[in-house]
């Protein structure tokens, strides 16, 4: 089979690994915020008018939404270990307004509601940019689109037919390099409005301030071992012997385990890689363009994402997705060496007039990912609780949707939302292991043989196309 660009012109070995040499195990977004006193542990007994468990972007804007809605409300958010910690501060900190993973496979589960969809996701955007604004958020938003881009000449028919001329514009080989001066660059699509860059962590900052200010009840440490219901009430069960009592409670687990068992086989949790480079000089900076900032992602089913954070460093991640037997989460899966290398090397072949930039973050972060590739929302216990999970590495602004989807449902609302089929259907679940890792490690194949084969899909991926697994990420 033909061989990738990344393949053809692979960077040094050695190069590589003096690049990686100085780089750290651990997450700039991160280490990139001041510190502040941790929120207490939850050890006594409590009620609330509404628990959220996980403080991620899901469960902050859950939590700060339910206060908008009504300041009176009792509102207690509970995190297992620190706020942000986990996808909300390892992502790469693009804003999209897609809710869908990506107009092709909107289009492909939900033709009907494809335009709605796209109306409530750019909708979406827009207020999470308002709230950016009236609040005065320090998060380093920029409004800037994004580039798909392609790195094999076959990908280029696809972005040219989704120019629309006016917020969709599509550049040829020569043009995209004019833009960003990669050699690998065959053409790309720049879709002007519907991805916006933040930074993750202060992202997170934000909104916990946000909510702290609102008058939500924020613990930290105080991971939840059992979700009970009672007749009267959803009881949430601590570790250190807290306990929530509330009338309606809003699980934002991301890709841990759910307190509800029968979704936990809706999600696998996926490790995805990051390398973040040191701040680039002037000269390197001009020397492949970039002035306008855009997030860039290439068109591969194993793809590469990368944009530039407010003090001119790389982000690049992507490609590798691994996920381990039983669908564990360790700490020791983060260090992942071939990974890195990886990354390195497709990094310095994107970018050769960069050879002599370094590393100085690594990090990994899991994906809680489901089988239609962007979240589901689902209830329980006669309606007294709702889960949403499955955003399939696109949720950083679709947490907010989410938000107000399970705000619906608690409340017993129809809505806009609450109407789509997208919102009331769920995806497959995955086969419980021994299966799920052949089943996974075999779509990993079949996908990289896509890429080698001009993007044509195999027997086996148009099997799962045709029952909804789709797999085209």
């Amino acid at each position: 089979m033909a061989s990738t660009v990344f393949e053809r012109r692979p960077a040094d070995p050695a190069l590589v690994r003096e690049a990686l040499a100085d780089s750290r195990l651990s997450v700039f977004w991160l280490d990139d915020l001041p510190t502040r006193e941790p929120q207490p542990r939850l050890t006594r007994r409590i009620h609330a008018d509404l628990a959220v468990v996980g403080g991620g972007y899901t469960g902050l804007w859950t939590a700060l939404r339910a206060k908008e809605r009504d300041p009176e409300r009792r509102v207690v958010l509970v995190e297992g270990k620190t706020i942000g910690w986990a996808a909300s501060g390892r992502n790469g900190g693009f804003v999209e307004a897609s809710l869908t993973h990506g107009e092709k496979n909107g289009e492909a589960r939900y033709p009907d509601e494809l335009e709605t969809l796209d109306r409530l996701g750019m909708q979406n955007l827009d207020e999470i940019q308002q709230t950016v604004e009236a609040r005065n958020w320090q998060c380093d938003f920029e409004r800037v689109g994004s580039f798909a881009v392609a790195t094999e000449p076959y990908q280029v028919a696809e972005l040219a037919e989704a120019h629309d001329g006016e917020t969709e514009h599509f550049y040829d080989a020569e043009a995209m390099r004019a833009h960003i001066a990669s050699p690998t660059y065959e053409g790309g699509l720049w879709s002007t409005r519907d991805t916006a860059l933040a930074h993750p962590g202060k992202l997170a900052r934000e909104l916990l301030t946000a909510c702290l200010e609102a008058g939500v009840e924020v613990f930290e440490s105080s991971p939840v071992l059992e979700l009970r219901a009672e007749p009267d009430a959803v009881e949430l069960r601590l570790r250190e012997g807290g306990v929530v009592r509330a009338s309606r409670v809003a699980l934002a687990t991301n890709a841990f385990p759910s307190l509800l068992k029968r979704y936990r086989l809706h999600t696998v949790p996926v490790y995805d890689y990051v390398l973040m480079t040191e701040p680039l000089t002037d000269a390197q900076l001009a020397s492949i363009g970039w002035s306008g900032r855009q997030g860039v992602a290439d068109s591969a089913n194993q793809f590469h994402y990368y944009r530039l954070s407010a003090d001119n460093r790389i982000l690049w991640g992507g490609y590798d997705a691994i996920y381990h037997f039983g669908g564990r989460i360790r700490p020791e899966y983060d260090e992942r060496p071939e990974s890195y290398e990886r990354l390195a090397s497709h990094f310095f072949t994107t970018f050769p007039q960069l050879e002599g930039v370094r590393f100085t973050h690594r990090w990994a972060g899991v994906i809680d990912t489901s089988s239609r590739f962007f979240a589901f929302h689902a209830t329980a216990h006669r309606g007294r609780v709702a889960y949403s999970a499955g955003f399939t590495g696109l949720g950083v602004a679709a947490t907010r949707f989410a938000a107000d989807v399970m705000l619906d449902q608690l409340a017993g609302l129809t809505t806009a939302r609450t109407s789509l089929k997208a919102v009331r259907d769920l995806p497959l679940p995955f086969p419980p292991e021994p299966a799920t890792f052949p089943a996974v490690q075999s779509v990993r194949w079949a996908l990289d043989r896509a890429d080698h084969n001009e993007g044509r899909r195999n027997l086996f991926l148009r099997t799962l196309d045709a029952v909804g697994l789709g797999f085209d990420s």
